[in-house]
């Protein structure tokens, strides 16, 4: 039987459901597991952690809205993935953490073969915290590392720490979207030279950051002078005016039928050798879009 998902929002879970739901982690029956926003026990949280470290099926696993809602459930949470191989995706979205647990979660996230997608939006996040996150974003020709990071709604991140950020991103070989809101103007630059730099970085979410037509300015100056892997760019609930949003829609949406036009091209070249290119010096730069091979989908957050 191929694994399924179990999926419950808002519940107090008694012991019963509990067992039912570890049994299922322990047969392997199970691929996505969502609890989000539940009530359960100390106790009963132990058990889940205990079947998540003995599942070798599951892929996606959220526990967001206050699951994680103490120190000694992260360092369950913490044990479960040092054992655990399976899991894909962790969304802790809406969790207390703080940086001291993040420091707490951090080396079984660092270690983990599998994890390529992490949701630590509004988890009381600052300075330290992203500094831990920066060692999940290996360089260029590192160790594969974190493909979708979530970490909006963590005003405690000073501009240092976004900026901090926008270098580990610029050189990260693996990130694609990037939910990374800063904190108004100030790191608007250091956000584009992130972007033009990075070769992987698709989607950026920006909505209700502070930002004005003077970020956006710096932002469309980027996506118009230089090369970018960035398809999709969210500006809403900013002081940014409708007329600029739409330029900088305009020149994404340019660059994404100019690379399908490019793809076009190639393909009907190796079909058929003997196609001539009229333009010699012309120069060809193929980007794949990730979005359409992505993650596990998380349908609510």
């Amino acid at each position: 039987m191929l694994p399924g998902s179990i999926q419950i929002s808002g519940e107090t879970l008694s012991g019963a459901e509990i067992r039912d739901i570890c049994e299922s982690l322990r047969e392997n029956s199970v691929r996505l597991l969502s609890l989000r926003g539940c009530q359960l026990s100390e106790r009963d949280f132990g058990h889940v952690c205990r079947g998540v470290a003995e599942s070798r099926s599951l892929a996606q696993l959220n526990l967001n809205l206050g699951i994680v809602s103490n120190i000694n459930r992260v360092k369950q949470l913490a044990e479960a993935l040092k054992t655990n191989r399976s899991v894909q995706s962790l969304f802790l979205h809406g969790s207390p953490l703080t940086d001291a647990g993040l420091a707490l979660l951090n080396p079984a996230l660092s270690i983990h073969p599998s994890l390529v997608a992490l949701d630590l939006g509004d988890c009381m996040l600052g300075d330290e915290g992203i500094n831990l996150i920066c060692g999940l974003l290996p360089p260029d020709g590192a160790k594969s590392g974190l493909k979708e990071l979530t970490l909006s709604a963590n005003p405690g991140i000073t501009s240092k720490g976004w900026g901090r950020l926008a270098i580990a991103v610029a050189h990260s070989s693996q990130l694609r979207p990037w939910f990374a809101p800063p904190t108004g103007d100030q790191v608007a630059g250091m956000l584009a030279v992130a972007v033009a730099s990075s070769r992987t970085l698709e989607v950026l979410d920006l909505e209700g950051t502070g930002l004005t037509n003077q970020s956006a300015q710096t932002l469309l100056d980027m996506v118009e002078n230089y090369p970018t892997a960035l398809r999709t760019l969210i500006l809403a609930e900013n002081n940014i005016s409708p007329e600029l949003q739409q330029q900088i829609s305009d020149l994404l949406s340019e660059g994404e039928e100019e690379e399908e036009t490019e793809a076009h091209e190639v393909t009907a070249r190796e079909k058929n050798p003997w196609i001539c290119q009229n333009n010699s010096s012309s120069q060809m730069v193929l980007m794949t879009s990730g979005l359409g091979d992505s993650l596990l989908a998380e349908t609510e957050m």
